[in-house]
């Protein structure tokens, strides 16, 4: 456990800190908490939820988070990746459905580190991470349009295309003072940059917006409206747990789990760029699994790395977890002292903002070098973003995931069909130019596992049976899984039947070891293993004489 689990804080505590430094990250941690306030009430009103726990996740868990985590900057709270997820779960299962399953998730982020399967989350497949990231950013998009226009709608479809289909038929009852403010607050996000990089343009926009809206008496749908009062504190609550929840719950929780151990790891690898670390991705796995075990029961929603406040921090100075801290704890006073004055907000002006974030998440460039890719790349990237906005984002992670892993397959079994042509006789090895003709000589071109096992066996069998003794040279065999393993075994009983006799040249320990383990000495004796080559043929040779 100690040798997993070693929080980056910690580690900096026992080095020491500069005083420089530390300034820096409290400076750097209150922009990031200005930054992560707009982000935090929007992300749980998209979610389907109250805008108090967007807070209290970005509270609790960020705090949590960059105590724990392995990285030095990685800011932890609600994501737009989470908001699919978690309007899926209330709708279906209710609050007490989100907590338990978020709960689960956690735990089982838990056992991912414990386990270091850390390493393992870093292999998903970029083309079908572009995939589910661009198709919930469509997703995202499609579910502001109610807001953004104002519409009257008092049930939106859960559905990509019914919510399409319900926008366009009271689409003539749009409020052009929603629309208006939507495409002012787009405007202030996006080019608000030009003029300063100090204020985030979502916390501008929803600053003015807001006060134009209330002094002007503007008529359009706020957060009161929806939620009425934002509270100003937050308690410890048990949810119901019923019994079956187990199984229940266990697919929305492998799936937050999944996306949320994605992302964390995604954003803390950004982040090393960024400042030349390494994080400590076992250590980032529990750390969030602690987050998303204790924030429900303080009434947050899932929570895991974020790539832009994480980026935010890192651009402001923002070098150790003290400006994580301090980023929870400006959110916390936040809420404690002006959390009265987030009812005021208007919906549309959090549409406006989580716009700007679908696009910002949509990886245009990433998916359109992909579509000029290989093949198979474009198949993961496509079949997972279609199934993403059109099914449902659990199915979508799923399916690429085995996608992946059988595209994966027929690339190693290409690979090995192109190695295979490494069938040296005895006619073609010009060091060796007294050879018997009774003697055939295979090399595998290398690891002998599921993909290539059939045919390696083939060409094995039909070459052995042409020789009475066979030398299979394995120095580029690095590994054998059992598939292979029972298709040599039974082609060497194959020979051994027609008395042709094997000889194994080079095997590695590894290899070795499980040969012996399989019981091979029954069909090839001990002194049939040579170490090298050139005792392979002398050997050979002695056999055939």
């Amino acid at each position: 456990m100690e040798f997993i689990f070693k929080p980056k804080l910690f580690s900096l505590l026992k080095r020491g800190m500069q005083k420089e430094q530390v300034y820096k990250d409290i400076l750097s941690g209150i922009v990031v908490g200005i930054v992560a306030l707009p982000l935090a009430i929007a992300f749980a009103v998209a979610s389907g939820v109250s805008p108090e726990k967007g807070l209290i996740t970005a509270i609790v868990a960020g705090l949590i988070i960059s105590i724990l985590g392995g990285s030095r900057v990685q800011i932890g709270g609600p994501t737009g990746a989470f908001i699919v997820i978690v309007f899926g779960i209330v709708s279906r299962y209710g609050i007490d459905g989100l907590i338990i399953s978020t709960i689960m998730a956690g735990i089982l982020l838990v056992i991912f580190g414990l386990l270091k399967f850390g390493d393992l989350l870093k292999y998903i497949p970029h083309p079908l991470v572009v995939g589910f990231t661009s198709g919930i950013a469509l997703v995202i998009f499609s579910t502001q349009i109610k807001d953004a226009l104002a519409l009257p709608i008092e049930q939106v479809p859960a559905d990509f295309l019914g919510k399409w289909n319900v926008y366009f038929t009271h689409m003539d009852q749009l409020r052009l003072s929603a629309l208006l403010i939507t495409l002012i607050t787009i405007g202030i996000t996006v080019f608000s940059k030009k003029i300063t990089n100090k204020i985030p343009g979502s916390f501008i926009a929803i600053i003015l917006v807001t006060a134009v809206v209330f002094i002007f008496k503007i008529q359009v749908p706020t957060i009161e409206t929806f939620f009425g009062d934002i509270p100003k504190s937050f308690q410890f609550q048990i949810p119901h747990f019923e019994s079956g929840f187990i199984v229940k719950y266990i697919q929305p929780a492998i799936v937050i789990a999944l996306l949320g151990g994605i992302e964390s790891l995604l954003s803390a690898t950004v982040s090393d760029g960024m400042i030349g670390g390494n994080h400590r991705s076992n250590t980032e796995l529990i750390a969030q699994g602690i987050a998303n075990i204790v924030t429900p029961f303080f009434g947050g929603i899932p929570a895991t790395g974020a790539i832009a406040r994480t980026a935010t921090n890192v651009k402001n100075g923002g070098r150790t977890p003290v400006s994580g801290i301090i980023h929870a704890l400006t959110l916390l006073s936040i809420m404690l002292f002006f959390g009265q004055f987030a009812k005021l907000i208007p919906m549309s002006c959090l549409a406006g903002i989580l716009i700007v974030v679908s696009f910002n998440m949509s990886e245009i460039k990433s998916f359109r070098a992909i579509l000029k890719g290989h093949l198979f790349d474009k198949i993961i990237l496509l079949t997972t973003f279609v199934l993403t906005v059109l099914v449902d984002l659990t199915v979508a992670i799923e399916v690429g995931i085995v996608l992946s892993s059988l595209l994966f397959m027929k690339r190693m079994s290409d690979i090995a069909e192109k190695r295979i042509d490494h069938i040296i006789d005895t006619d073609v090895i010009d060091d060796y130019t007294d050879l018997p003709s009774q003697l055939g000589i295979y090399e595998i071109g290398g690891p002998l596992f599921f993909a290539s096992a059939r045919r390696y066996s083939e060409l094995i069998r039909e070459l052995g049976i042409k020789r009475e003794v066979l030398i299979l040279r394995m120095r580029h065999v690095s590994f054998i899984d059992q598939t292979g393993l029972q298709a040599l075994l039974s082609t060497l009983e194959i020979l051994k039947s027609q008395n042709i006799s094997i000889i194994f040249s080079g095997v590695n320990e590894e290899v070795l070891e499980k040969l012996h383990i399989s019981n091979i000495g029954r069909i090839v004796p001990e002194e049939n293993f040579c170490d090298s080559f050139q005792h392979s043929i002398e050997k050979a040779k002695t056999m055939i004489k």
